[in-house]
């Protein structure tokens, strides 16, 4: 049976508060996961083809860079964006529901991008490096140019761009809850820090994540009891006014 206080007034017969589910409240913990993969994942940087190619080639034909691309990066992406969706159920009858759901579309177009990015490096980087290795160093040399080329560059450019303002609006949202104020802003500005750090600096980087990770292990633990609170005191508001 529905217990959901339902509004007749306007004969819609729609449940006047929606509280998420228990998959949204389990979801929530894919968001830390998604930044510590991220800090996981660039505690170590591939050598720059441009100087060091035999260092860049044995680097991508190792286990771990296949792995790590494919695990941390590309299924990460996908845990974020579920997690990020399971913060959004919870933000959407909230003060930051337009920053969440702003942030959260963005987040994803961001990560749909950024995916296409990791499996060109998951499965062409070893190719390349094994034609390196192989003897064939022209060949790698210009079939790395090619698909690091300017489609791929404006590709990861716009990708970035758009995940780096999803994770900041998404944060903003999460820090509109008075509760959060301090960990959505915290994530809200270490998400795009890990993400441009990976070129200015990166040792940086898998701290910045690690601190994404520590503010949203906050969040998953506070935010279903916080929005809770938020829906029973407006739900009591709209009583009182009936």
């Amino acid at each position: 049976m529905n217990r959901d206080r339902i509004d007749r007034r306007g004969g819609t017969g729609i449940p006047e508060r929606i509280g998420p589910g228990p998959w949204a409240r389990a979801a929530l913990w894919l968001l830390p996961l998604h930044a510590g993969l991220l800090a996981v994942s660039t505690i170590t940087h591939q050598p720059d083809p441009a100087s060091d190619f035999g260092g860049y080639a044995d680097y991508v034909t190792s286990p771990l860079f296949l792995a790590g691309h494919l695990v941390a990066s590309i299924v990460g992406a996908a845990l974020g964006i579920l997690g990020a969706d399971a913060a959004l159920a919870h933000l959407v009858g909230g003060r930051g529901r337009r920053r969440a759901v702003s942030g959260t579309a963005l987040f994803t177009v961001g990560n749909v991008l950024l995916t296409s990015i990791f499996a060109a490096a998951a499965f062409a980087q070893p190719a390349i490096g094994r034609a390196w290795l192989a003897g064939h160093e022209s060949v790698a040399r210009a079939v790395n140019d090619d698909v690091y080329g300017l489609p791929l560059i404006g590709t990861a450019i716009a990708g970035l761009i758009l995940f780096m303002s999803g994770a900041a609006l998404l944060g903003a949202g999460i820090a509109a809850t008075p509760a959060l104020r301090i960990p959505g802003t915290t994530y809200a500005i270490a998400v795009p820090v890990a993400a441009v750090a990976g070129f200015a600096m990166p040792v940086l980087q898998p701290v910045a994540a690690a601190v994404a990770a520590v503010a949203a292990v906050v969040v998953a633990l506070r935010l279903p009891r916080s929005t809770a609170g938020e829906r029973r005191r407006v739900g009591g508001a709209s009583r009182a006014a009936d």
